[in-house]
């Protein structure tokens, strides 16, 4: 059995821009970030990408990851993921052999199979491309191929990405990317930081589907994970509030930049509406150190997850950076 100790853990920042806030101060904030979680410990540091969302500011994922590359040493970074049906395989390929070849040994490729977005935008972003979701399999093995060693009869390379071999992952928040990264013998990351429901069924179909293969002889689950740490329980629970009008908002269409946080949520919304953000949230880790290491402690056992993600949307970047700190050595033991 796995001890706390034992599992690795890693960050997921969604660069969140606060109210009255600029995406030119969330960049900087998200390298910030990533130079302390290095300090504290952390294996990787991964950004995701959104569209048409004013309250993420990490659209442009590539870029991002440079710039975090750039201004850190050790830490993994990487994408959690590309949603790789808004891109061409061989894009992508380029995009992430470049960042390999500048930093190398550093560089981690997830891959969503969902837009990342609403059809509008996924529409504004393919224009004439045909690429949907039902392509993923496809996409996922065509990208493989422009990242592996060329073969003599390759037309088409990836320069830089041939012969990189830069570590792929696959993202989901279903079932379709646990069987397909299983029988790919893939590292699989689960969205349970936002879909903790099919959590438990999407590791076990990964897991019996499993094949070894080149990459990996076993299977190696990543678990994404809400967190807000404070120094006590009540200063913690005071802090989720903005957490929890960010997903009210998603819920609602609302915008989804971040709000101050609140006394009390009475009257921000109705009783529906808490139980779907409860649920939403259900895997979030909201307390003091104690607190936050007896529930994690219990989703090791209950999943025995290899590695863990933590994305932490708190209003002061001061409070997400002290969140991480008390985590690291929660996690440490």
């Amino acid at each position: 059995m796995k001890r706390l100790s034992d599992i690795k853990f890693s960050t997921l920042d969604l660069v969140p821009v606060r109210e009255n806030g600029s995406a030119a101060q969330s960049l900087r904030n998200s390298l910030d970030l990533a130079q302390h979680v290095e300090k504290f410990g952390y294996h990787r540091f991964w950004v995701a990408e959104h569209h048409n969302m004013d309250g993420i500011a990490s659209s442009a994922t590539s870029v991002l990851l440079g710039y975090l590359a750039g201004g850190t040493s050790t830490i993994r970074v990487g994408s959690g993921g590309v949603m790789l049906p808004n891109h061409a395989p061989l894009v992508i390929a380029e995009q992430f052999g470049t960042l390999e070849s500048l930093y190398p040994g550093r560089i981690d490729l997830g891959l969503g199979r969902a837009p990342g977005s609403d059809q509008m935008t996924a529409r504004a972003l393919r224009r004439e491309r045909s690429g949907s979701a039902d392509d993923f399999p496809e996409d996922v093995a065509e990208l493989v191929r422009y990242l592996g060693p060329r073969t003599p009869d390759q037309r088409v390379i990836a320069m830089p990405g041939t012969g990189t071999n830069v570590p792929i992952w696959l993202l989901g928040s279903s079932l379709f990317s646990a069987q397909l990264a299983g029988e790919r013998g893939l590292p699989y990351a689960f969205a349970s930081h936002f879909a903790p429901r099919f959590m438990h069924e999407a590791i076990r179909v990964y897991r019996n589907h499993f094949t070894p293969s080149a990459v990996l002889d076993k299977p190696y689950v990543m678990l994404g994970v809400p967190l807000v740490a404070a120094d006590t329980d009540e200063q913690a629970d005071y802090l989720a509030t903005s957490m929890f009008q960010r997903i009210l908002a998603l819920m609602r269409g609302q915008s989804l930049v971040q709000r101050p946080p609140v006394k009390t949520m009475d009257g921000l919304w109705l009783p529906h509406e808490r139980e779907a953000v409860s649920d939403f949230l259900g895997l979030a880790m909201i307390g003091g150190p104690e607190k936050i290491r007896a529930r994690l402690e219990v989703l090791i056992e209950q999943t025995q997850a290899d590695e863990l993600i933590f994305t932490c949307d708190l209003y002061e970047h001061s409070d997400r950076l002290h969140s991480y700190e008390l985590l690291a050595q929660v996690m440490k033991g």
